[in-house]
Formats: structure tokens, C-alpha cells, sequence
């Protein structure tokens, strides 16, 4: 007899806890330091060029392999996750840029740590991954929308203290120190959550039913609930078969491209091209549209300070509303609101306009950002969610490494108006195409082009299907209250 667990139900209906709070909170330090190390390349490239340990060609050399090992790294991350284990490639990808940024502090020349870079990057683009994957099979999805909101917000703290932390530390230390920093907290880290256990829903995938069932013990144990409130119910267990004779079966990546499954890639692909893209022109671009506009550089830092505290406050307001709205119409109405505050923008001229208005572009940018790439690993069931959310995220990386082209080009012909208007239709498009043809990430929707064998995302229940509902626009039920 063959037993399997259906790891997806039953941990939905594990009330959430002690157990996934801890998780959240170490999913999200990874990705602040992930961030922190992301985005210290501003201030460190300055010091290098003012101490002559650089110069502008290798500077944009850094920066370019900084954006190719991020692409690689997403890639990657999608196949080890499904190959080898979530929980592998989630201490993997932060050991790797870990160790790496602390040989990146004590390299010797520029030409060296442009290649630790590189190598560092892949940690770097993997983690971004693996963090969105591990939120979208351990938490529940009537409260997924709070804690993606929590990565945001610690993804927005990793961004701003790098530049806080860098303004004290390069005059202090040297470029170095920053290195360190965010070596040093990678590691600590990855230490906290060496413990972390692997995805049940991914175990049951590969046919080790024992161990996620251990899994599941685990979990509810740590919430609270008793190993019986966690057993599966009656209809949703299969117990045909020979446990002996079945093994699951890889499935290759070209599953991303046939018929059942090309119409989420795409959309997963225009997804997350737009929230990164839109992302990086606004908040990359602001203090030199701001300068453009007439102010001193000094003034435009300034405004740019206020304004990009809507980075964390983007993702504080997800934690808030998302569950309650759902995560499908959230992400519509961000991406509306982006699109028409983006179109705003380049009219505002009094101050205190420019810091508002450029404050809710930025909130919700961010927010469209965070629910973006969380909800994409919703997309694809477990037998190939990490190659899915892979090869999104590695084409989103590609895409900023031409943006920068890209936005030039707009502005040195359309000025501010190019760049802003441009971002602002594709926030429409993504937003209308999500509307008209939304992605249905239901356990029913998610069986039919799940491999064979593969029952973790939706078992098939004898008594008839469940009650259709898309993961995306769930709302909290009591039994999910933490």
C-alpha cells in the first residue's frame, strides 16, 4: 500500500506559528544581507576610483558581472532547488556569497575582486529565489500575503542601511569593511538556520513520503496543534499502488514551454521583467532626474532619501492588506496605481509634491515588486516551481543588464517624460494582462499540468473535485490564524 502525504493541504490547515515565523524571519535576514550586499556597490566603487584602486572601466566591469553572475545565480537556484532540495539550496546560495564577500574584502586588486564578485553574484541571484520559493511552500496561502510583505520589508531595510552603513564605514574602514559586514552577517545567518527543514511538498515529489511526513510532524508540533490535527483527511490519500515500484520522475526543463504550461511562463516572464525593470529606472534613476530638473546634486540626495523610504513602507502596507484583497487583485491594483503615479510624476514641480508623490511611486513600485516575484513560484507545481521562478527571475536579470541602456536611451531623447511614461505602460500592460488573462494558481488548475505522481500541489479527491478557488485570491480562515 502507498500512502502519500499530501504535504500541500495538510499544511494549510496547520494554524500558523512558532514554526513559520521562525522560517519567515530567517528567509528574510537572508535576503536583507542578500540586499545589503546587492546594493553596496555605490559607494564602494566611489572609493575605489577616489583611492585609485579602480578605475571607470573596471568599475563597469564589477557592475557588469555583478549583473550576469545575479542572472546565472536565478538559473541556477531553479534547477538545484528541484533537483537537489529546497532546503540545500537555501544554505548553499547564502554560504557561497558569504564566504565569497569575505575573500572579496581582503582582495588584493581590482581585477581579483571583480572575479569573486562574479562568483559571489551567483550566491546572490540564487537566494532571491529560494527565498520567494521557501515563503510559497511553508506558509499558508491565507497568509502568504503578510509575510511577503516582511521580505519586502527587510529587502528595503537591506537597501537602505547599505547606504547608511557605507556613508560611516568606507571613511572609517576602507571599501573593506563593507565586505565584512555583509560577510559576516551572511554567515551568522546561515548558521541560525542550518536546522531548516526541507520542503514536505517537495520530498513528497520525489517519492520520500516518510520524510515529509516526519516533516509535517515537525511543524505542527512547533505550531502547536496536536500530530492528529495535521493527518491528513480521509479523501485526499491515495493508497493505490506499490509503494516499492513507484519512484518520481525528473522532469526536464522543456515542461516550462509545452502547451499546458507556456501561458504561465510567459506570464512569469513579463512579470517579473517588469517589476524589476520598473524598479531599477525608478529608484536608480530619481537623483538624476532630479537634477535634471534644476536641483543640486546635494538637494536631489535629499529628495531622494525621503523618497525612498517608500521602499520599506511599499511592503509594510502589504503586510496589512494583501491577505484581505488576495494576492492576485493586490497586484493589479499596485501595478494601476504604479502605472498612474508613474504618469504623474514628471508634473510635479513644487517640493512638497515631488517628495509625495515620488514617496507613493516608490511604495508602490516596491509593493508591486514584492508580490511580483512571490507570487510567480505560485505559477508551477512543486515538481518544477524553482525552475519556473528560476528562469523568470534569470530573464529579469538579464533585462537590467540592457536597462541601463535602455533608460539612457529614453532619456537622452525623451528626457524625464521617456523614461517615466515608458515605465508607466508597461506597469499597464502587465496590470491589464493579469486582469484579462490571470493565471489560475487553484490546486485544480496546478494538478492538470503537474507531472505523474507529482500529488503534492493537488490531490485528486475520490468523492469529486474540491471546491474551485485561486491560491492567489484566498482570504483567512480562523484555522489559519497565528
Amino acid at each position: 500500500m502507498n500512502t502519500h502525504v499530501n504535504a500541500g493541504p495538510r499544511l494549510e490547515n496547520i494554524p500558523v506559528g512558532k514554526f513559520h515565523r521562525r522560517l519567515a524571519l530567517l528567509v528574510s535576514l537572508g535576503m536583507f544581507f542578500d540586499s545589503f550586499d546587492n546594493t553596496l556597490s555605490a559607494g564602494v566603487l566611489a572609493s575605489m576610483l577616489d583611492t585609485g584602486f579602480s578605475t571607470l572601466e573596471l568599475n563597469s566591469l564589477f557592475l557588469s558581472v555583478t549583473f550576469a553572475g545575479l542572472a546565472i545565480g536565478a538559473a541556477f537556484a531553479g534547477w538545484l532547488g528541484d533537483r537537489v532540495g529546497r532546503s540545500f539550496a537555501f544554505q548553499f546560495s547564502l554560504a557561497l556569497f558569504g564566504i565569497l564577500a569575505l575573500a572579496a574584502a581582503l582582495a588584493p586588486s581590482m581585477e581579483v575582486l571583480i572575479a569573486l564578485r562574479g562568483l559571489m553574484s551567483i550566491g546572490m541571484g540564487a537566494e532571491y529565489v529560494i527565498c520567494y520559493g521557501m515563503i510559497t511552500e511553508f506558509i499558508p496561502p491565507g497568509r502568504r500575503g503578510r509575510f511577503l510583505g516582511l521580505l519586502g520589508i527587510f529587502a528595503g531595510l537591506g537597501v537602505s542601511l547599505s547606504s547608511l552603513l557605507g556613508w560611516v564605514v568606507i571613511p572609517a574602514v576602507s571599501w573593506r569593511g563593507m565586505f565584512i559586514i555583509g560577510g559576516v552577517g551572511a554567515l551568522i545567518a546561515w548558521w541560525m538556520r542550518r536546522d531548516m527543514p526541507e520542503s514536505p511538498q517537495w520530498l513528497e515529489s520525489r517519492g520520500r513520503y516518510e520524510e515529509a511526513e516526519a516533516v509535517i510532524q515537525r511543524i505542527a508540533q512547533e505550531s502547536g496543534v496536536s500530530g492528529q490535527e495535521a493527518a491528513a483527511p480521509a479523501s485526499a490519500v491515495d493508497t493505490t499502488g506499490d509503494a516499492t515500484d513507484e519512484k518520481a520522475e525528473w522532469v526536464p526543463i522543456t515542461v516550462l514551454f509545452s502547451r499546458a504550461v507556456i501561458r504561465r511562463t510567459l506570464m512569469a516572464l513579463l512579470l517579473t521583467v517588469t517589476c524589476l525593470f520598473g524598479s531599477y529606472a525608478v529608484t536608480g534613476w530619481m537623483p538624476t532626474f532630479f537634477v535634471e530638473q534644476g536641483m543640486t546634486v546635494s538637494k536631489s540626495l535629499g529628495f531622494n532619501a525621503a523618497i525612498m523610504s517608500g521602499y520599506v513602507a511599499g511592503p509594510l502596507l502589504c503586510m496589512f492588506i494583501v491577505d484581505r484583497l488576495g494576492r492576485r487583485r493586490s497586484l493589479m491594483m499596485f501595478g494601476a496605481l504604479s502605472a498612474v503615479f508613474a504618469g504623474l510624476y514628471p508634473f510635479m514641480t513644487a517640493p512638497a509634491l515631488v517628495i509625495a508623490v515620488g514617496f507613493i511611486l516608490v511604495a508602490t513600485v516596491a509593493s508591486f515588486l514584492t508580490l511580483g516575484l512571490g507570487t510567480v513560484p505560485e505559477y508551477f507545481p512543486t515538481a518544477f516551481r524553482f525552475r519556473g521562478g528560476g528562469l523568470a527571475q534569470t530573464a529579469g536579470r538579464i533585462g537590467l543588464i540592457f536597462s541601463p541602456f535602455i533608460v539612457l536611451w529614453l532619456f537622452n531623447s525623451y528626457g524625464v517624460f521617456g523614461v517615466i511614461l515608458a515605465v508607466s505602460g508597461m506597469y499597464v500592460i502587465v496590470t491589464l494582462l493579469n486582469a484579462v488573462a490571470g493565471v489560475d494558481t487553484s490546486r485544480e488548475a496546478l494538478d492538470q499540468i503537474a507531472p505523474e505522481g507529482d500529488t503534492t500541489d493537488a490531490p485528486k479527491d475520490p468523492k469529486g473535485p474540491r471546491s474551485a478557488h485561486r491560491e492567489s485570491d484566498v482570504t483567512p480562515g480562523p484555522s489559519l490564524s497565528g
